[in-house]
């Protein structure tokens, strides 16, 4: 099946492109949409910019869409952005949705609107187990924003690895914070994993923290071969 991935970078858009890749699904393009405002309800906003790059880092063509972000109204972009696919021969929108009813739920809307199935392959997976299996994949994912107690400056561009998971449990034993940070606790981007074709390496980055919450941005990224 002929299909594109709802694509900001992120951990799930990024499991969500390895499962459509090991369902031999045929990934035609990623999906990339571009919010204007840092408080979308839909789009992941950090280092979107570096969806371009992750593009070739993936070897997979990239459509981007911008979008000022408006709630409910950047939904129109989004199927805007669909109706696109579909004439470009794309079945079905594959999404790293994994507990969001409100994403969820507006992504079928508007597939089943557009005439294309809407997959999400990580609904409602066991958060722990999930983010386990990120790791034992081999992706190196960083955190590019938190928002949460539990989670400070420190957080911001660390990699997810055994030991950073152990203490998300901890803090979720404490302050609830959802370990798969599907509740809007913290932001990430995949830099590299076992679908790369070439990583991405960071030259120039900067964190920015206001009070209880903050970001990770990188200024400058190029690609880097794999051994």
């Amino acid at each position: 099946m002929n299909v594109a991935i709802l694509f900001s970078g992120g951990k799930d858009s990024t499991m969500a492109l390895y499962n459509a890749l090991e369902a031999k699904e045929d990934v035609k393009y990623l999906l990339s949409m571009k919010s204007r405002n840092d408080e979308s309800y839909m789009f992941h906003v950090p280092n979107i910019h570096i969806t371009d790059l992750l593009s070739q880092a993936l070897d997979i063509p990239i459509i981007s869409a911008e979008t000022d972000g408006i709630k409910e109204e950047e939904l129109k972009d989004l199927k805007v952005a669909f109706e696109n696919l579909k004439d470009l021969g794309v079945e079905a929108i594959y999404s790293g949705a994994l507990y969001s009813t409100y994403q969820k739920s507006r992504i079928e809307k508007l597939c089943s609107e557009v005439g294309l199935k809407a997959i999400s392959p990580y609904w409602h997976v066991d958060e722990l187990e999930y983010m386990r299996k990120i790791v034992s994949l081999g992706f190196k994912i960083i955190i590019c924003g938190v928002a949460a107690w539990g989670l400070d400056e420190s957080w911001l561009g660390r990699v997810i690895d055994d030991e950073a998971i152990d203490e998300l449990v901890k803090i979720n034993e404490k302050y609830q914070v959802n370990i798969a940070f599907e509740g809007g606790e913290a932001e990430t981007l995949a830099i590299d994993g076992p679908i790369f074709k070439k990583r991405i390496k960071i030259l120039k980055d900067k964190k920015e923290w206001h009070l209880d919450s903050g970001v990770y941005i990188i200024e400058d990224a190029v690609l880097e071969d794999k051994l």
